[in-house]
C-alpha cells in the first residue's frame, strides 16, 4: 500500500457537488455573496473548495496556498493557537494530519487537501493568529503546498451548494 492511498481520507461525496448551480452566476465577479440563515461571507470565485471547508488556490505553477473558509473559522470561533508539524520539502498527502489549530468554540487538526511536497506555513500566524479569523481568504492562509488539489475539491457554486446541505442540517438540529 503506498503512502498516499494508506492516509487518503473518506469523504461523502453526496454532500459535496462539484456541479454548477445555476443559481450563481460567476462570468463576471471576483466573489460570490453568500448569505444563509445568520452566517453571511464573500467567497473568491476562482478558488476551489474542499468538502472539509478549506479553500484552496493556485499562487504559481504547481503551488498552492490553502486555508479554512470563513464558515470554518465561525464553527472554531475566535483562532487563539496553531501549530504546523511537517517540515518544508516534506511529503504530504490528501487526508493527512499536518497540524492543528485552537479557537475558542474547539479545536482541531489541520488536514492536508493537496497531496505532493511541503512548502511552508504561514510565518505571519506565529505573531497573528487572528488572520485566519480576519482575512481567510487571504493574509489568513495556513499552509502552501507544491502539487495537486485533492480530487474533491470543487468550484465556488459547489461550495455553496455543500454550505446550504451543512446549514439546513444545523438548523433542523436546533429544532
Amino acid at each position: 500500500m503506498t503512502g498516499f492511498t494508506a492516509c487518503q481520507q473518506q469523504l461523502r461525496p453526496e454532500y459535496f457537488q462539484r456541479f454548477p448551480d445555476h443559481r450563481v452566476n460567476t462570468s463576471s465577479q471576483k466573489t460570490v455573496q453568500y448569505k444563509n440563515s445568520h452566517f453571511a461571507t464573500q467567497l473568491p470565485v476562482d478558488y476551489l473548495y474542499s468538502p472539509s471547508h478549506c479553500w484552496i488556490a493556485q499562487e504559481s505553477e504547481g503551488v498552492w496556498r490553502i486555508g479554512f473558509t470563513k464558515f470554518a473559522t465561525r464553527m472554531l470561533g475566535e483562532i487563539v493557537d496553531h501549530k504546523i508539524e511537517v517540515e518544508p520539502n516534506g511529503a504530504v498527502c490528501v487526508g493527512q494530519a499536518i497540524g492543528w489549530i485552537e479557537g475558542f468554540k474547539a479545536m482541531s487538526d489541520i488536514f492536508c487537501i493537496a497531496e505532493g511536497e511541503f512548502v511552508e506555513g504561514n510565518s505571519r500566524l506565529q505573531e497573528q493568529v487572528e488572520l485566519v479569523n480576519k482575512l481567510p481568504y487571504s493574509d489568513g492562509w495556513l499552509y502552501k503546498v507544491r502539487g495537486k488539489p485533492d480530487i474533491n475539491c470543487g468550484n465556488v457554486e459547489g461550495y455553496v451548494n455543500l454550505l446550504d446541505k451543512t446549514i439546513e442540517r444545523m438548523l433542523e438540529k436546533q429544532s
